[in-house]
């Protein structure tokens, strides 16, 4: 289970993109994210008139690794580490799930929905 899922709202906790706030848009890899205005970069693209477009620079976002991200908690208003909490059989027969656990802050033990 991966405790940053595509939809989390993260802040950066390192690097030269350090305090901005983002939306995961995607996974890449086990290890790495996409993060909606965090490490962008400026891209030289050539035109290629056979797809249609038009040559320039772009903004391109690019991955980040997942441990310069912690979630963030709306509730305390900043960053916060990730537990998992173990269902019971009963519990994952209400929720008509196949996770044995939810996904929950740290700090004040409630469950993250996402």
């Amino acid at each position: 289970m991966n405790k940053i899922r595509k939809g989390d709202q993260v802040i950066v906790i390192a690097g030269r993109d350090k305090g901005k706030r983002g939306t995961v848009a995607r996974r890449v890899d086990e290890d790495r994210i996409v993060v909606e205005g965090v490490n962008v970069v400026k891209k030289h693209v050539k035109p290629n008139p056979m797809k249609g477009t038009t040559g320039g620079v772009i903004d391109k976002t690019m991955p980040i690794q997942q441990s310069n991200v912690a979630i963030w908690n709306p509730a305390t208003g900043k960053a916060d580490r990730v537990g998992i909490k173990l269902l019971s059989k009963a519990e994952q027969e209400a929720r008509k799930t196949r996770d044995n656990g939810v996904r929950v802050y740290k700090s004040t033990g409630e469950e993250i929905k996402a």
